[in-house]
């Protein structure tokens, strides 16, 4: 552990991309969509643009600081929130300035341009909390723990460039996932980021979720991969709810990790219409027994749903098997 001559924060800073906007030639715009941007990888793919010539790309932020600690604790002034991009390949290097988002808030906000010609595989995005110390100025008080990637060519948002799925025999593989032999997968929270486990005992499944075989094939393999992001986005978040830091008057905190941005991700449509601190204490004090934990079962599907597109992956199903029938018919 690296040590300070000066106090630190000890709370967790943490960031998250909320939109990415691009402009090519003669001003035109695109607002990327948001499967573009994953807060569990926590990376932008801007591959998966509908147009080549994009010029810029302005990506809009927001940070969380820990604002009751740096209140009560005094230790800091002239308190400043930066982003920092950063591409080793090609040394480039772009710093934009965050704003408060209210009064003594938690979070601050801003935007932060790419410019492409700077730029040609992956940049890094920090947040650092920056103050002055003991009369000095510009001392980095905090960063973030884990840079989000900006990947200028990658179709999707992956860390890894990979999608995190491992084939594995259920009824001969690990232990623990013999139990689930009948499952045609399963997802497993325990590590840095969710994997999901494929069941290779299931005949053509494996097959399926890749996209080979017939065109019916295809289209059941889009609707598998809709359910199962929906599994994922469901486990993460109870994994996420189930393991909070409590402060000493009850009050839980977002995880520092992907744990808090899935939380942040999917609140607003599990507790509609209220801030992020409270809807976080309502799932919370529904979750140890004040309250009904029951009820916000079928918000929460219905947050991991819409995130997983799932409602948009039947309607294209119905539609292509009505198109596919129609064709046999002909």
């Amino acid at each position: 552990m690296r040590a300070y001559p000066y106090p630190r924060l000890t709370g967790a800073v943490t960031a998250r991309v909320t939109a990415v906007r691009l402009r090519g030639s003669g001003d035109s715009r695109e607002k990327l969509d948001s499967k573009a941007y994953s807060v569990v990888e926590q990376v932008v793919a801007l591959g998966m643009a509908e147009r080549d010539d994009w010029q810029t790309a302005r990506l809009a932020l927001t940070a969380t600081v820990p604002a009751r600690e740096i209140e009560t604790k005094g230790h800091w002034s002239d308190l400043a929130v930066v982003a920092v991009l950063t591409e080793g390949a090609t040394n480039a290097r772009t710093v934009a300035h965050l704003t408060p988002d209210a009064e003594g808030g938690r979070d601050w906000v801003g935007e932060i341009e790419i410019d492409r010609d700077h730029h040609l595989d992956r940049a890094s995005l920090t947040v650092h909390v920056v103050a002055t110390v003991d009369g000095m100025e510009g001392r980095i008080i905090a960063s973030t723990d884990q840079e989000w990637m900006v990947d200028m060519t990658a179709d999707a948002p992956l860390r890894d460039r990979r999608l995190d799925v491992s084939t594995v025999s259920f009824a001969r593989g690990a232990e623990w996932l013999r139990s689930f032999r009948d499952a045609p997968w399963v997802v497993d929270t325990s590590g840095r980021l969710p994997t999901v486990h494929l069941n290779s005992d299931f005949e053509g499944l494996v097959a399926l979720v890749e996209g080979q075989g017939s065109k019916v094939e295809s289209v059941v393999g889009e609707m598998l991969l809709a359910q199962m992001c929906a599994d994922v986005w469901t486990a993460v978040f109870h994994t996420a709810i189930g393991d909070l830091e409590i402060e000493d008057d009850g009050t839980p905190l977002f995880p520092p990790d992907w744990r808090g941005a899935v939380l942040r991700e999917m609140l607003p449509d599990i507790v509609p219409g209220r801030s992020e601190e409270d809807a976080l204490r309502e799932v919370y004090v529904r979750r140890i027994g004040e309250g009904s934990w029951a009820s916000l079962q079928p918000r929460i599907q219905y947050a991991a749903a819409r995130r997983a597109e799932v409602p948009q992956a039947l309607a294209g199903t119905v539609r292509d098997i009505e198109r596919l029938d129609q064709e046999t018919q002909a």
